[in-house]
């Protein structure tokens, strides 16, 4: 009987090894490549490899780029987009949805850095450069975080002084403090309510620069005509620089390859080809509704706008459309503005606190990093006769800004030793090379007329 016995057990034995060894052959490619990225391994790595498919929906998959996006409908954008139109009407149409398209593939090869290699750009440029670059890298940063939310307080400011009378520097502590309540939400277990946040912000923001057009609808066939690549004299140029410097920001680069990783903080992570998908198709919704925001100014500001006098500054716009279009939608227009403003400080202090991280090594706390940008901010708001000129110098600083973002982002994508067999192909880096010259060249530009008096 114990012979039996022990027989039966060698034979089950047998069954149960040959069993697994046919099992480990046909692991799926998805399952190796997400043991490779460390997220099937581990005391719970046999619990979680027995997931279904459907426990990685696509719709957990959704949100990074909806945060990054925030960038772009930022009251930069609002002044660029609005001046733009009411100065040249449809004219610049184009440029808008070049710039756009070119954001798309900016924020995808951000996301994919960040989803292959499980670090951020600010981890991998402190990871290769000496304490000095280091230090030399995180001050150009720093101070284009500072211009960067110099514009979003200013804008957030003007708004609550359009909507309640609020002097812009009160406006500018209001903006300040709730903008660091909602960072509160930041991180860790929350980080999907923080991202819950901003998608309800952005979708009031697109509410609130989309209602004038129901109410004074466009011309279709002068929009498509504004699709022709033109321009009107130097000052158009200049213009179109200033749209393409509002539109690719570089805090929103280095932030979304850290916010692939941050969303799944706590959690498994699906594998890099489920990331992949799923980051392609986030991007292209939050870029295609950002971009639907910024081309409704624009042909709002063509339609009803063109023309007018007073339009360059951001409260005269408001009041612009307020006179043209009704009170109701100058209302409707100051909430986006709100909106935007809070949204892109909240998220331009987060890039802010993980380009220090990256870079520096040093996790300082969120409020610290909130108070560093802000005063810059509340300072202008305080002295600046018009504040919103200080938005067309932020403007010029973002721009020398750009290229330190964009040109490492290229050529790591491009580089096999960290990205293995995700690197980009031939055909994809040139044309990521093209898109990264053309907007150095656009953003070289700026600063030059901008030196030479020819910004307006």
């Amino acid at each position: 009987m114990a012979v039996t016995h022990t027989a039966a057990d060698a034979t089950a034995a047998t069954t149960m090894t040959n069993a697994v060894a046919d099992i480990e052959q046909e692991t799926p490619e998805i399952e190796k490549e997400r043991q490779l990225a460390g997220a099937g391994t581990g005391a719970g790595a046999g619990t979680n490899n027995k997931k279904k498919p459907h426990d990685h929906a696509l719709a957990s998959i959704l949100g990074p780029a909806f945060v990054a996006a925030v960038a772009y409908v930022d009251p930069g954008n609002v002044a660029a987009n609005i001046t733009s139109g009411a100065r040249y009407g449809y004219l610049l149409v184009w440029v808008l949805v070049l710039a756009n398209a070119m954001s798309v593939l900016i924020q995808y090869q951000s996301a994919k850095l960040g989803i292959v290699t499980n670090k951020s750009l600010p981890e991998l440029l402190g990871e290769r450069m000496s304490d000095a670059g280091r230090f030399m890298f995180f001050m150009q940063a720093e101070v284009i975080a500072i211009a960067t939310d110099l514009a979003e307080v200013i804008g957030g400011a003007i708004a609550l002084n359009l909507l309640f009378g609020l002097p812009l520097f009160t406006g500018g502590l209001v903006i300040g403090a709730i903008s660091t309540v909602m960072l509160w939400f930041q991180g860790g277990k929350t980080q999907t309510t923080f991202e819950r946040i901003i998608i309800v912000m952005l979708l009031i923001i697109t509410f609130g620069f989309i209602a004038g057009l129901f109410v004074a609808p466009p011309n279709p066939g002068e929009v498509v005509k504004g699709m022709i690549p033109r321009f009107q004299g130097a000052d158009s140029v200049l213009m179109a620089a200033s749209i393409l410097g509002a539109t690719v920001m570089p805090h929103a680069i280095y932030l979304h390859s850290t916010l692939v990783n941050d969303h799944y903080a706590g959690g498994e992570k699906p594998s890099i080809k489920t990331q992949l998908k799923g980051s392609k198709i986030d991007v292209a919704w939050a870029l295609l509704l950002a971009g639907t925001v910024n081309l409704a100014m624009l042909v709002l500001a063509a339609n009803s706008l063109h023309g007018m006098s007073g339009t360059d500054s951001i409260d005269g716009a408001q009041r612009a459309i307020t006179q043209v279009l009704g009170p109701v939608i100058g209302t409707i227009f100051s909430i986006g503005l709100l909106a935007s403003s809070l949204s892109s400080t909240s998220v331009g202090t987060y890039a802010g606190s993980e380009i220090m991280h990256g870079l520096l090594h040093v996790n300082a706390p969120m409020w610290a990093c909130r108070v560093v940008t802000l005063v810059p901010a509340l300072i202008v708001l305080w002295f600046a006769k018009d504040p919103t000129q200080a938005l067309v110098i932020g403007q010029v600083v973002l721009s020398i800004g750009i290229p330190f973002a964009v040109i490492p982002l290229m050529r790591y994508t491009h580089n096999k030793e960290l990205m293995g067999k995700w690197a980009d192909g031939t055909v994809k880096h040139v044309i990521f090379m093209i898109v990264v010259a053309l907007i150095v060249a656009l953003n070289v530009l700026l600063i030059v007329l901008t030196l030479m008096g020819r910004a307006q």
